[in-house]
C-alpha cells in the first residue's frame, strides 16, 4: 500500500464522517454573508464587526470564569480576558468608530504580511534563481505597499472583496456537500 493510498483511505474515512447537512449549512451561511456584503457593504461590516465585540465581551468573561477550574497560565488568561472584554466594550459602545478601525487594522495587517510575504518570496527566488517566484514577491511587495499607502481605499474594498470570497466558499461547499451525501449513499 503506497502513501496516496493511505492518504486517499483517510480522506475517503473523513467524508464518510462528516455531516453532508453541516456542510450545506455552512455553505448557504457563506453565501448570505456573501450576498449581504456584496450588496449592502457598510451595514453588514458594521454588524459583523458589533457582532466580534460582543464575542469579545463574552469570551473575555468566559476566559475569567475558567480560572476557577484551570489555573495553568494564568497571568495570560487574564492578561486576555481583560484585552478581550476592553475590546468588547469599545467596540460595543462605538460600533460604527470600531468598525473603521477594525478594518482599517486589518487592512495595515495584509499590508505588512504582503511586504513580508514578498520578501520572503524575492530571498527565494534569489537562492533557487526562480523568476516566478521573484515575480509573485515583486507583486506581494508593491501590494503590501499601495495597501499601506491608501488603507482607506482599501478598507472600503474589503467587505467587497470579503463577500466575492465568501460567495465563491458558499457555492463550493453547497457544491461538496451534495458530493458528500453523494458518496455516503
Amino acid at each position: 500500500m503506497s502513501e496516496e493510498d493511505i492518504t486517499n483511505a483517510e480522506i475517503d474515512a473523513a467524508v464518510r464522517s462528516m455531516p453532508w447537512w453541516l456542510v450545506l449549512v455552512w455553505g448557504i451561511m457563506a453565501i448570505i454573508i456573501g450576498l449581504m456584503l456584496i450588496t449592502t457593504p457598510l451595514i453588514t461590516t458594521y454588524y459583523l464587526v458589533l457582532f466580534m465585540g460582543v464575542y469579545w465581551f463574552v469570551g473575555g468573561i468566559f476566559t475569567l470564569a475558567s480560572l476557577f477550574s484551570d489555573k495553568t497560565n494564568m497571568g495570560w488568561k487574564i492578561f486576555l480576558a481583560i484585552i478581550s472584554i476592553l475590546a468588547g466594550i469599545a467596540i460595543m459602545a462605538q460600533p460604527l468608530f470600531g468598525s473603521i478601525i477594525v478594518v482599517t487594522m486589518l487592512v495595515f495587517f495584509i499590508g505588512f504580511w504582503g511586504i513580508l510575504i514578498g520578501g520572503t518570496k524575492l530571498y527565494e527566488a534569489m537562492r533557487s534563481k526562480d523568476a516566478g517566484a521573484g515575480i509573485l514577491g515583486a507583486l506581494s511587495i508593491v501590494f503590501g505597499i499601495i495597501l499601506l499607502i491608501f488603507p482607506w481605499g482599501a478598507a472600503l474594498a474589503l467587505p467587497l472583496i470579503a463577500g466575492a470570497f465568501a460567495l465563491l466558499a458558499g457555492i463550493c461547499s453547497v457544491g461538496v456537500a451534495f458530493q458528500v451525501k453523494k458518496a455516503q449513499a
